[in-house]
């Protein structure tokens, strides 16, 4: 069959010619728009955003799956009850209010940098509470010296240790493990505990590396050889072995004792929640993704702890506390020979505030080793009148400070 020249495909030889010859048949395809610059640049950018948003979503899926990963290859600590039984698992959002317990080992973690020691002992103890509105944050700092009763713990290779009428809370990782600090805490506070971890030495230096340094302020110089803390009056921002020396100098503050050092730690705390909740943290994935990594590297967290879900709703909850609702205290004491021991009416009036879900308020000063900043003053005095109509007031005998209030290292002997 013979093709129809009419319907016949045109020529290369026609196509040229079209193009000289405005009246040619195709002609045609001249009434397309031609592509402008602009055009071509809104095309490219599309492209870029799109290139941009895939590999940031790649980015910070790979960054939760790393840090998932690393929390669930670490093999958990198994809390138990009062009698030695096994707590139930956890598994899912958290909902409601909850207790977190995080222990400061002392041990180095296997790091020569920290010396060789024969036992952990607690460097640090603290409860975090968190409200059933997830919109209050309590921070108990435990004295390390501080007296307790220590119940019956689990012994690591089966069977349990005996019950110590009076003991320093700091052996009690030494004693039955990071699951017998918990049933100690538990003991003295009433307060039920689902979660808990042990952070290391290089756990605070990585995540002060994470936030790109921590700022503090200093009244005067602290030289301390002994934690080998170095800062000068003023501002500093603290990061690595410093941000470490800061935390665990005791010599170097406030009368030289435990309890000024847990005001001055408070000092670096309160800072770092700042800085955690600041915009440049916030909107910067890879400051985001360090501090967790940090964490996950350096903290031996409980079997609850180890849930894809509840960690990330754990996160949730504390995303949007407010760091004027974010609340650190220090657990009532009084001294007592070598060491402290609770004041049992104001521990009572914290601790069935936190049983009650209720948010307390300060009204005495910020400790032995911390002062108020000058540049803190109004919003501190402020304070009191934005208190929330259910909160509880701490005698002034009881020492802490909010994350919102700036405030200073009081060097020893100031």
């Amino acid at each position: 069959m013979q093709s129809d020249p009419k319907h016949d495909s045109p020529t290369r030889a026609e196509l040229r010619a079209g193009e000289r010859s405005p009246g040619a048949a195709v002609a045609r395809h001249g009434r397309l728009a031609p592509r402008t610059f602009r055009s071509s640049v809104g095309a490219l950018a599309l492209r870029s955003l799109a290139v941009v948003a895939v590999s940031a979503a790649a980015l910070v899926g790979f960054a939760a799956f790393d840090v998932f990963a690393t929390v669930n290859a670490k093999e958990g600590v198994q809390l138990v009850d009062d009698t030695g039984k096994a707590l139930p698992p956890k598994v899912g959002a958290v909902d409601g209010a909850f207790n977190v317990l995080l222990a400061g080992s002392d041990s180095g973690g296997g790091n020569p940098a920290y010396d060789t020691r024969d036992a952990a002992l607690n460097d640090v103890t603290m409860l975090l509470h968190v409200s059933a509105d997830h919109k209050d944050a309590t921070i108990v700092s435990l004295p390390r010296d501080m007296y307790v009763p220590i119940p019956s713990c689990p012994k690591p290779d089966g069977g349990s240790f005996s019950t110590m009428s009076r003991q320093k809370l700091n052996t009690t990782l030494s004693y039955g493990g990071l699951a017998c600090t918990v049933l100690t805490v538990k003991k003295l506070t009433g307060l039920e505990i689902d979660y808990a971890g042990v952070i290391e030495f290089d756990g605070v230096i990585e995540m002060s590396n994470a936030v790109g340094g921590v700022p503090v302020c200093v009244s005067d110089d602290i030289v301390d050889p002994y934690s080998g803390l170095d800062v000068k009056a003023g501002d500093n921002t603290l990061q690595g072995p410093q941000a470490l020396a800061f935390l665990r100098t005791r010599h170097g503050v406030g009368d030289g004792s435990d309890l000024a050092r847990i005001s001055n730690q408070q000092v670096f705390l309160s800072s770092l929640v700042r800085t955690i909740k600041s915009a440049d943290t916030l909107a910067n994935p890879l400051k985001v993704y360090g501090l967790a990594k940090a964490a996950a590297d350096n903290i031996l967290p409980s079997e609850s702890l180890k849930n894809i879900t509840t960690i990330a709703s754990l996160g949730v909850a504390l995303k949007d506390v407010d760091p004027a609702k974010v609340v650190f205290v220090q657990y009532p004491n009084h001294l007592e020979g070598d060491g402290v021991a609770p004041d049992r009416e104001e521990a009572e009036l914290l601790m069935s505030a936190l049983r009650e879900d209720r948010p307390v308020a300060l009204t005495g000063d910020t400790g032995l080793g911390s002062e108020t900043s000058d540049e803190a003053a109004a919003p501190v005095e402020a304070q009191p009148e934005a208190a929330d109509a259910g909160s509880v007031e701490l005698p002034a005998n009881v020492h802490g400070q909010t994350a919102a209030q700036v405030t200073c290292s009081k060097p020893y002997g100031f």
